[in-house]
């Protein structure tokens, strides 16, 4: 709201804030009916299309449940505090071994350091530009299953360490800024939840079903398109306090908000104008933005092939 108020005004702000409990539920149906549109896919025409689709599919809305818990945590996917609560630790968080309570303390961090020594996302961002070989290393680790099995081992042993010694935990958060979101037993629940949705595609299709149709995603697509992700919103722009330019908003087609870019998540800049609001409302701050004649100070890239070359891929060495 702070950068808001330098480009618009409050009444600009007001009516767009307002949240809607239908519209939470009906992202939320949403991204669980993809997933299930995708396996039932796939059960009704069984072969490596139909298969590889569902797990890219899956994927891309394991993607939009962060999305949607990135929401939550910010309490703009319900207009009720206890739905917002709900959905983002339960229905968002812990089936993507996720801790929304967690995730919401350092996230808001993010906001209020974007782009400074600060930021506990800086990490993220800091390694760009970067060359094409790297980027081509770093899908390949994520395709394969690297990233995500390090990172979930990682997790799983942070988890056992924190649960078994409790007097570790702020040694843990002061050593390792991501530790914080698994303290205590909230991975353990994420372990469970994640039980249950295996044996639960396992009843409902072949015994391998939850192994293909969920593990693989979380540990392939999702993880590529994650990255994706947090390249597209900060990777190579500025170091600073502009609102404008340390941050970037990417415009994408329908294929690319299917496969990687679900529920608006491209609109970063204005996100980071006016965190509280509604995601499906950016757009309209956008056109807000470009009509008021901000557009040639806004960080917007055409497309996210545009800012892959931007970070890096067309740097060869």
């Amino acid at each position: 709201m702070q950068f808001a108020k330098r480009f618009l005004t409050s009444d600009d702000i007001r009516p767009l804030a307002q949240r809607s409990d239908l519209w939470g539920a009906w992202l939320l149906l949403h991204c669980w009916g993809l997933i299930g549109l995708a396996i039932t896919g796939f059960a009704l025409w069984p072969n490596a299309f139909t298969f590889l689709l569902a797990v890219m599919i899956v994927g891309s809305r394991q993607l939009g449940l962060a999305i949607l818990m990135h929401e939550a945590a910010h309490s703009a996917l319900f207009r009720t505090r206890g739905l917002n609560e709900f959905a983002g630790t339960w229905l968002c968080g812990h089936p993507i071994l996720a801790d929304m309570l967690a995730y919401r303390h350092y996230h808001l961090a993010h906001h209020r350091f974007t782009q400074t020594d600060k930021d506990p996302d800086l990490p993220l961002s800091k390694a760009f530009p970067t060359t094409r070989a790297s980027l081509i290393r770093k899908a390949l680790r994520d395709l394969t299953g690297q990233t995500g099995v390090k990172q979930l081992v990682a997790q799983f042993v942070l988890w056992l360490r924190l649960a078994g010694d409790h007097d570790a935990i702020e040694e843990a958060e002061a050593k390792e800024r991501m530790a914080r979101a698994f303290k205590g037993t909230s991975f353990g629940v994420s372990l469970l939840v994640n039980v249950a949705i295996l044996t639960a595609l396992g009843l409902i299709g072949a015994w391998w079903w939850g192994l293909a149709f969920w593990l693989l995603p979380l540990l392939t697509w999702f993880q590529l398109v994650l990255r994706v992700r947090n390249i597209a919103e900060h990777g190579a722009v500025e170091q600073s306090e502009d609102p404008l330019q340390n941050v970037r908003t990417t415009m994408a087609g329908p294929l690319w908000r299917l496969f990687v870019a679900p529920y608006w998540v491209n609109y970063h800049l204005e996100h980071h104008l006016v965190m509280h609001l509604p995601a499906h409302k950016l757009p309209k701050v956008h056109r807000m933005m470009v009509e008021r004649g901000h557009a040639a100070r806004m960080r917007v890239s055409p497309s996210y092939w545009h800012v892959l070359r931007e970070v890096g891929w067309a740097a060869r060495s």
